[in-house]
């Protein structure tokens, strides 16, 4: 979720409120603490998404892959690995005696999400099927089977449920397609361990909207909603009847976790922002970033500005362009009124790398007659490559609440963990904190330690690009 990318966002989200777009504003515009992080990892000038949220949730800067494990972790080596673990910010709330949640678009498994409860040398063992024999043998434990055991997390709602399930297990939605059935090769069904792991307590597991809906927040202890095989479906192509969005999941997760009197941590990640970039789909991200910033009004609706830190960052850039020369009103998904040099229109938004680079008879296509504001539209890319990298500029984070002047100034990714824990009193390092003592309206609140709720969404966009808002 790169600033171009909310910058668009923004003139969209305008126009569909029929608004020439441009003097819109976002929610996440309207917090009053602006920085910017450097996203960097260890071995790489550019990074992925394992290592920015390791950095950014650990409050440590790792290796390229490799989720919350420090840089003497290797990518893929199993036994690397072994004492070079690092807990995250949603581990030191749960040792504060708060209440725990992911919520995310994608699968629950995925890079951002995982390094909240997961320890892996490579973001991609999301099931023991897809890690190689040796890290088995060397006593590597896969994402999924992590999600159980190393964290007692209170509200998890995502894709993924494939990797839960035994080989070949039909999926409820998908029966007959064979690529959501089950992945386990050790036979386990983590669905049913996990409500095993949860009786006597208001567990609910659900996969549908209907389900989902049933679920009493004031009652339940405990929630489980994987809605997809992998990750979720795009808002854009979401249906309604069987899938809730963001905006509906984040209210959900922090009605269950508002209930505890010591506060909440809760992780909000816009999965699917990154995933459309690395397509070079410009209309499901930008939809997808409009979508983000409802949840996170839906949030800040829901919770008390005095005693709730809220955080609005991104994983990474992604390598995403804005320009042409456009009039006021134009859509930012349309074509700049002025051509190039080779007499053929341009859209306004493109990639530096990606699916896009296409060539006709030695040259790029000819825009005239496309519609390149739909859904389905592939923005061009100067490079050819399967997916689009990353880009290594600075991500903004945002603020509001409690201590949210920590977020200024231009800082290391691994201090956004830190800052958070600083103000909301969790961690090792609580010197600083005051028992007992919440602020209210009439404190300075803006220089106070939270002891009321933490809210975390990553977009991202962190999310992941992904985005978190805490």
């Amino acid at each position: 979720m790169s600033i171009t990318t909310t910058t668009a966002a923004r003139i969209l989200k305008g126009q569909l409120q029929n608004q020439s777009g441009e003097e819109s504003v976002m929610t996440m515009d309207t917090f009053p603490n602006v920085g910017l992080i450097k996203t960097y990892s260890v071995d790489f000038q550019i990074p992925d998404s394992a290592a920015t949220a390791t950095a950014y949730l650990c409050g440590v800067k790792t290796n390229l892959n490799t989720v919350g494990v420090n840089a003497a972790a290797r990518n893929g080596v199993c036994k690397s690995q072994k004492g070079n673990e690092v807990t995250s910010i949603l581990k030191w709330a749960k040792d504060s005696g708060k209440s725990v949640g992911v919520v995310t678009t994608t699968r629950v498994q995925h890079a951002t999400p995982a390094t909240s409860y997961a320890h892996s040398a490579s973001r991609k063992w999301y099931s023991d099927a897809d890690m190689p024999a040796s890290a088995k043998r060397d006593g590597c434990t896969d994402i999924s089977a992590q999600l159980l055991n190393n964290t007692d997390i209170d509200v998890i709602i995502g894709g993924g449920r494939k990797y839960m399930t035994p080989r070949f297990t039909k999926d409820p939605e998908y029966p007959l397609d064979f690529s959501s059935r089950g992945k386990r090769q050790d036979g386990r069904n983590l669905i049913e361990e996990w409500k095993a792991k949860k009786l006597g307590k208001v567990a609910h597991y659900v996969w549908n909207r209907t389900d989902f809906d049933a679920v009493d927040p004031e009652t339940t202890d405990y929630l489980m909603a994987l809605f997809e095989p992998g990750d979720l479906r795009y808002e854009a192509e979401r249906d309604p009847k069987m899938d809730p969005s963001i905006v509906e999941t984040t209210e959900k997760a922090i009605r269950i976790l508002q209930k505890n009197k010591n506060g909440f941590f809760l992780l909000v990640e816009g999965g699917r922002i990154d995933q459309a970039h690395h397509d070079n789909r410009g209309y499901m991200a930008l939809h997808e970033t409009v979508a983000f910033d409802y949840a996170i009004a839906k949030a800040l609706e829901l919770t008390k500005e005095e005693e709730t830190l809220t955080v609005v960052t991104s994983d990474h850039s992604q390598p995403f362009i804005f320009n042409g020369y456009p009039f006021r009103g134009q859509s930012p998904l349309g074509k700049s009124p002025l051509w190039a040099s080779d007499f053929k229109p341009y859209t306004m938004l493109m990639y530096g790398t990606g699916p896009g680079h296409k060539k006709v008879n030695g040259s790029r296509p000819d825009l005239q007659d496309v519609d390149t504001k739909t859904k389905d539209y592939v923005q061009y890319s100067a490079a050819p490559t399967e997916s689009s990298t990353h880009s290594g500029e600075d991500v903004a984070v945002r603020a509001r609440g409690p201590m949210s002047h920590l977020f200024q100034g231009v800082q290391e990714q691994n201090y956004i963990a830190f800052a958070m824990a600083y103000a909301s009193c969790v961690g090792e390092d609580q010197s600083h904190c005051t028992s007992a003592v919440t602020p209210t309206l009439n404190d300075d609140y803006n220089h106070s330690p939270s002891t009321g709720g933490a809210l975390l969404t990553t977009l991202l966009c962190v999310l992941l690009a992904h985005t978190v808002f805490m």
